[in-house]
């Protein structure tokens, strides 16, 4: 159940997307990855490696996810700003 609370944060977390400028590596659909992969990786990690079933989920279960949401639309747009100014485009 946390899992599912952890992509749907970031699902949450991506739709902020549309008021950054277009830089993202793969585009729209590399930030929604990147915030869907953010979200799942730092929930495990701040869980200590395991996915909290339906008992142990709690609503600040779904805000563990936001660091890691932020965090992975973050590291596709640096990615897409590397590849942008290295000419690959």
């Amino acid at each position: 159940m946390a899992m599912f609370a952890w992509v749907m944060m970031g699902l949450a977390i991506w739709h902020f997307t549309i008021f950054l400028p277009d830089r993202f590596r793969g585009g729209i659909v590399g930030a929604f990855l990147g915030a869907l992969t953010g979200a799942v990786i730092f929930g495990v990690v701040v869980n200590g490696a395991t996915i909290p079933g339906q008992s142990d989920t709690h609503l600040l279960t779904a805000a563990e996810a936001i660091p890691g949401a932020a965090l992975g639309i973050a590291a596709v747009y640096v990615w897409g700003m590397r590849r942008e100014r290295a000419g690959a485009g």
